[in-house]
């Protein structure tokens, strides 16, 4: 199960990002999100768990949660739809 994580900090890095939700269960890949250009946080990653069990107590206990001084925001993640190219002309 893959979890969108939303308002992080600045200073929220991959490794606390996975610290934090670990004790959920086996976390597969945690990814904080950066621009391109300057390597600086979006402020929003993504958690993947080897279980949906584990996401879902994840998303209970984490939603409205405090991780490196913010409250964060933890949903299931949506996959984006891809886009048309033909619009783009």
């Amino acid at each position: 199960m893959k979890l969108f994580v939303g308002s992080l900090s600045w200073d929220t890095t991959d490794q606390s990002l996975r610290e934090a939700f670990e004790r959920f269960g086996e976390v597969v890949e945690a990814k904080v999100i950066t621009e391109r250009d300057s390597g600086r946080s979006r402020g929003f990653g993504f958690v993947t768990f080897a279980d949906d069990e584990s996401g879902r107590n994840a998303i209970s206990e984490m939603d409205g949660a405090e991780l490196d001084g913010r409250t964060i925001r933890v949903d299931e993640a949506r996959e984006r739809k891809p886009r048309d190219s033909r619009s783009d002309r």
